[in-house]
């Protein structure tokens, strides 16, 4: 396995700084057991009259869900560890746990829908829009392309094998339409939306900002539908995060061109600007813009921090589903922050190099850690051999500033 053997190179086990009660976004007392509120939502709350005593010899550690010693474990510096025994567990069960009730995630410009499992964990569901051979039309504005149920798995393996380890877990899934939400669904806007169509499948479409309508509908064959489930992050009442705007953001206007665009010299004025000024911010934001160049995504307008960790934490890699569009053709202006400031992490630049080295060839790691995914294949060939040209054109950006 070339993935186990990059797993346990040099580069792959630098240790992280030593994690303290306060570098850690939820403190559990070991004795205590967690137990859910009745409301079915996905808070979780402290209760010393647990309804249910510890079977003896475990802790209250032992009797969490996955789901939520995933959330207990995330810390000021990864969002999951690099050998998380948890994460198998976690993907298996985001991928063929029952669902028990299914509504719609309310904002957002397209469908997505909020799965609830009988453990209270909760997946961020993303349907199939395209097959896995389209692309992008040419014409297409960033911000008018699918979001793609695909995309959003090969992202989350792709951020691990980059070792920056900021998306939360995401599996694939065959999802029953009629079982699995139209049945069980509260939401009686979605309900309202589901038809049969001409060829006897089952469609909705839910409601949204674009693509919600019945020309964009999703229809199952006749009632199976591909999407993406990804493990959603702790409960917002219960860890604050906080979204930023990105520098680079594009302008989201057909003919208007952003500042970053026009001006050669942008990244003076963004590094004297808090957050950016001091610490780690900058250089996370650039790790965040290789993975979008990889990827190909256009449309990283915001990012997102746990409020907790105040500046000096990692940046959170969420809403991944416009990678992948295109593997014909590559998109320079995504590397604006790396030409333009022309710094990048020792770390991120080492193991770069070492992904583009025949052993850890960059397509055919993802290619592995993608075979196990309930989709495989997630992606289609080509989009696998444009990493590892999109990687050549990274480090040759990166030797461009080392020579200037």
């Amino acid at each position: 396995s070339k993935l186990a053997a990059l797993f346990e190179h040099p580069l792959y086990n630098i240790p992280i700084p030593e994690v303290t009660e306060k570098d850690k976004l939820f403190v559990v007392n070991p004795m205590e057991k967690f137990s859910l509120r009745s409301s079915g939502s996905d808070e979780w709350v402290s209760n010393s009259k647990a309804e249910t005593l510890l079977l003896t010899g475990k802790t209250a550690y032992d009797t969490y869900p996955t789901w939520l010693k995933f959330h207990v474990g995330i810390n000021r510096y990864e969002l999951y560890p690099r050998q998380d025994p948890l994460m198998p567990t976690l993907l298996q069960d985001l991928a063929t746990q029952r669902i028990v009730s299914s509504v719609q995630k309310s904002g957002g410009t397209q469908l997505k829908l909020i799965m609830t499992f009988p453990n209270y964990g909760q997946a961020l569901f993303k349907p199939m829009k395209q097959t896995r051979d389209q692309e992008t039309p040419i014409d297409f504005f960033y911000f008018s392309d699918f979001e793609r149920h695909n995309a959003e798995i090969a992202a989350f393996h792709l951020d691990r094998i980059l070792d920056f380890r900021r998306i939360p877990p995401v599996s694939g899934r065959l999802v029953n339409i009629t079982k699995e939400i139209r049945d069980i669904t509260t939401d009686k806007k979605l309900a309202k939306t589901f038809f049969i169509s001409p060829a006897g499948n089952v469609c909705f479409y839910g409601e949204c900002s674009y693509y919600c309508s019945t020309e964009h509908a999703l229809c199952g064959k006749p009632d199976r539908l591909e999407g993406s489930m990804a493990a959603l992050l702790p409960d917002k009442t219960l860890a604050k995060r906080r979204s930023w705007r990105s520098p680079w953001r594009r302008s989201y206007h057909k003919s208007k061109k952003a500042e970053w665009e026009l001006n050669p010299n942008y990244c003076a004025q963004v590094r004297e600007t808090p957050p950016y000024n001091r610490g780690h911010r900058l250089l996370d934001l650039i790790d965040m813009t290789i993975l979008d160049f990889l990827i190909g995504n256009m449309d990283r307008h915001h990012y997102e921090t746990f409020e907790k960790f105040g500046n000096d934490t990692f940046l959170l890699h969420l809403d991944n589903g416009r990678g992948f569009g295109t593997h014909s053709r590559d998109e320079p202006s995504i590397l604006a922050p790396l030409r333009q400031c022309c710094s990048i992490k020792k770390s991120t630049y080492l193991r770069l190099q070492l992904l583009a080295t025949q052993p850890y060839r960059l397509s055919d790691l993802l290619r592995e850690a993608l075979a196990t995914d309930p989709l495989a294949p997630v992606l289609a060939e080509p989009h696998l051999r444009a990493l590892d040209r999109r990687l050549g054109k990274v480090l040759a950006a990166v030797g461009r500033c080392l020579a200037g």
